[in-house]
Formats: C-alpha cells, structure tokens, sequence
C-alpha cells in the first residue's frame, strides 16, 4: 500500500511539474504565396534575428526544411488540401511523403506538428470528407517511424466551423460538417493533439464595425461585453472568440481536447473601404496580443489556461487574391524591413527598421569615437553592457553585430543602445567623450540599431514591457519550484527502487 501511495504521489509530481513548467508560446506563419521574398536561408537569418522559436508553414518545402535545420526553432509543416485525395485513399502515399519529404531532415529540422488540410470547410471543393483518413494515415506513417508521441498530427479550420460563436457560452459547431466534425474530434482526442483555428477579429470589426467595436477588437476596450448565460465579463474578442469554441467541443462532450491558434492577425494596409488596416492598428493589436498570450491569463471561460498562437503573416504576400488587405498581413516587407515595430519575447517593442538615414525625421544614433583609446572603451563597454543594461548578447561570436570583431565596432552598438534607452539626451551619449552623434543609421546587414521611437513607444510598448516583468519572475519562480519537483520525484523513484531490490 506504501509503495502504491509513493508511485501515485510520484506520478502526480511529475505531471504537476509538466503543467508548472510549460507555458503559453508566440510563433508566425511564414507563407510564400509571393514572387519578391528572400531565399529561405535569409529568411531564417530574419527570424532568428528577431528571437522568433515557432514557425508554421505551409508545405513540407525541401529548401525550407534545410535552411532551417539546427536553429532550434520548432517548425509545423503540412499536408496541402490538393494532397488529400492521394493521401486519403493509399497508406504508400502518406509512407512515401513521410520517408521522403520529412525523415531526410528530421531531427534537424524540428518538426513538432503536421497539419493536415487548411480550411476546409472552406475550400471550394469541401474536402473534409478526405481530411480524418488522411490523417490516420499520416499518424499510421509516423507510427511506423516511431515518432508518432514527438509529433502531433492536426488540422486547421476557420471560425466558420461554427454556426454560432455570440455570446460565447452559446459557441456551437455547424451541423453541416457533423459527419467530418465527429470523427476528426474523436481523432485529436485519442491522440492529445489541439483543435487548431484561424481567428480574425479583424473581419468581425471590418465587416460589422457598427456592431463590434475597433477598441474590442483590438484588445483596447475599457467596457466588458458580458455573456447572458454565464455571467463571464469580456474585454476583447479574441477570448470571445476562443471560449466560443471552447463551448463548442463542451456540448459535444470533448472538454480534454486544447485549442491552438495557428493563424492571427491584423492588415497594416487595405483598400478604401478597409479604414482599419493600418500599421498603428496592426501593431496595436500584434503587441496586445503577444502581451495577452505571454502573460497566461487564458480566458474568461479557460483561466489561466495555455494557449499557443501563430501570428500571420511574416511577409506581405503579393500574390495573394481578393481586397489590398490579403496581401498586407505581413510583419516584414520582402526585402526584410519591418512594416511596423513589434517584439516577439514580451521583452518591450524595439524599432527593427533598416533605415538608411534618419534624418529626415530627426533620428540620431550614438556611436564610439575612432580616436578613442582601446583600454577606453573596453571599459566603456563593460560598463554599458553591466551597470548600464544594454542588452550586449547582439556583439557577441556568432551574433549579427560581432562582426566587424572591433572594439569601435563593439562599443558603437553599446553606445547607441543606452543612448536610445536613455532618452537619447546628450548626456546619454557623453561616455567621457568617447560618444559621437551622427544623423546617419550605423545599422548594416543583419546588424540592427535601436532607435529612440522603438524603446519608449506610447502606451502599447509600455503593456508589452510589463509583460515581460511578470513573464520574467514568473520564469524564476517555474525554474525554482521545477527543481525542486524534479529533485523530490527522483527522490521518490529511487526510494521505490530500493523497496523493491529489498523486496526481491
């Protein structure tokens, strides 16, 4: 009876520690429907630069999965809906693409999910009736590699999946699709793979503005939305959107199944008709978001609870159909500039733009004096880079702006970085005379230079950086008490090891 308690208590340990230690995650959407954008190779270069861990694309494209290979950042590939006929009807297809389109580069490539199918319910063809049968094969493929625990299989809907999703607590699925509804949900259940969606509140506010407000879309709003039913106070519609579908798999009895977000977002440009899709708005609601997720708050319905979400898009995408908006959904231009300022780590919104010359709006940068001795400013960086929390990890072997490996070069972004943290005064920049203002951006290659405007920007930047506080000390606290959970539960296994070596 002891060891049963022991065993039970040590397993209740361990998935407590599971639970504590993981947390909600930020990734993009890095679709390609364009004829302008960067190699994949550059590609990552950009997302690694902006500390992005989690990618979705949309294909298993061989260039992409090598150019990703070793970076560490958690990729989910996909099975195309003009793929789904062949992968429906023959196992040996969905073997073949497995053995030929993911094992070549896997682990290197860290595949974590495989989407099968995109929408549709909403694809002209309706091929839903393809989609569970296709991805039984493609987990009967992973099972035969043994990979089958490292990689979920899924796949994505809209929010048109539902007839209803107002007030929240009335979220039903459309009956329509309960014949290819039924057993898909049956099929992540099993398997412990999310219910992935795309959510647009964007189209709830552009296509009903009167109804659904700019501020409630936006993650801005001051007033509460509540539910009749429940009684549940909303302050955006993101969360009005989600425990929708919450409700959803509720009546129909799927309350262990997670949701996923695997596509959000908001237009920085649109047609006439489209007012809301600007940078400001897309920014705004790109930091509320990121701040919302990090911070684990869940929703009204699902506090506290985990929810991982894909931003889209990386890239304006120019070959994308329909409104100005479709092709405008992109945080970077294609040739790798940012549309707006945005912060993938909850750490504050930075100014990432490549501008070539700031002074046409009065930018001015901070960088070190050639004339300055070499023992000067070594000791000028190991200041700004400790006692002055300037963030030094960019000049460091392998980073973006080590190279040119100079100590003028080093100092430069050290200087400009606590100038722009500084109010870029001209005290900011003194360092003992060893600072020079220039009215041209120093920034080169992948090497980017803060500005003034991205350190301190209104009041989004200062919602994202009280995430990061609470995400930071919340990161303390799950590394501490992770610890000590895992130093209790091997504690408690090799109790129970010797107990039965005693009793043997």
């Amino acid at each position: 009876m002891a060891s049963a308690f022991k065993l039970l208590f040590a397993v209740s340990l361990f998935t407590l520690l599971l639970r504590f230690c993981s947390g909600s995650i930020v990734g993009v959407c890095y679709g390609r429907n364009a004829d302008d954008l960067p190699t994949p190779d550059k590609v990552v270069e950009l997302i690694k630069l902006h500390n992005i861990k989690y990618v979705r694309i949309y294909d298993s494209n061989i260039q992409v999965l090598k150019a990703f290979a070793n970076t560490g950042v958690e990729l989910m590939v996909a099975v195309p809906n003009s793929d789904l006929l062949a992968f429906s009807q023959f196992q040996s297809n969905a073997d073949s693409w497995l053995k030929n389109s993911i094992l070549p580069y896997y682990p290197a490539a860290k595949i974590t999910y495989i989407t099968v199918g995109l929408e549709v319910t909403e694809s002209p063809d309706n091929a839903s009736a393809l989609v569970v049968p296709a991805m039984h094969n493609v987990l009967a493929a992973l099972k035969k590699a043994g990979l089958h625990k490292r990689i979920k299989v899924s796949s994505t809907h809209s929010l048109g999946v539902l007839s209803r999703s107002f007030p929240p607590s009335a979220g039903a699925f459309n009956s329509s699709h309960a014949s290819f509804l039924k057993p898909m949900l049956e099929f992540l259940a099993e398997n412990q793979s999310p219910f992935m969606i795309d959510l647009y509140p964007y189209y709830a506010y552009r296509d009903s503005p009167k109804k659904v407000s700019l501020d409630y879309a936006l993650f801005e709003s001051s007033s509460e939305v509540i539910d009749p039913n429940t009684g549940l106070l909303y302050t955006n519609m993101f969360d009005a959107q989600i425990d929708a579908l919450y409700f959803a798999l509720m009546a129909l009895n799927f309350k262990t199944i997670k949701v996923m977000v695997t596509e959000t977002g908001w237009p920085s440009k649109g047609s006439p008709k489209e007012k809301g899709a600007t940078p400001d708005n897309a920014q705004t609601y790109n930091t509320n978001l990121i701040r919302h997720v990090l911070n684990d708050t869940g929703t009204p319905a699902k506090p506290g609870e985990e929810l991982d979400v894909y931003i889209f898009s990386l890239f304006n995408e120019n070959r994308k159909p329909g409104l100005e908006s479709e092709r405008n959904w992109g945080l970077f231009y294609p040739d790798k500039t940012s549309i707006y300022n945005l912060d993938f780590t909850g750490k504050g919104v930075l100014d990432m733009t490549n501008s070539t010359d700031g002074s046409k709006n009065g930018t001015t940068w901070c960088i070190a004096s050639s004339k300055a001795s070499e023992a000067d400013l070594q000791n000028a960086i190991d200041w700004a880079c400790g006692p002055g929390n300037v963030d030094c990890s960019a000049i460091q072997p392998s980073q973006p702006c080590f190279e040119p490996d100079n100590l003028v070069s080093h100092a430069s972004f050290a200087f400009n970085s606590y100038y722009q943290q500084n109010g870029a005064s001209d005290v900011a920049c003194s360092f003992g005379g060893k600072g020079v203002k220039v009215d041209k951006d120093p920034s080169y290659d992948n090497c980017i230079y803060l500005t003034a405007g991205g350190i301190n920007k209104t009041a989004s930047s200062n919602m994202t950086a009280t995430v990061n506080t609470s995400s930071s000390s919340h990161t303390d606290v799950c590394s501490w008490i992770c610890v000590f959970l895992l130093t209790t539960l091997i504690a408690v296994i090799l109790n129970l090891r010797n107990m039965c070596d005693v009793s043997f």
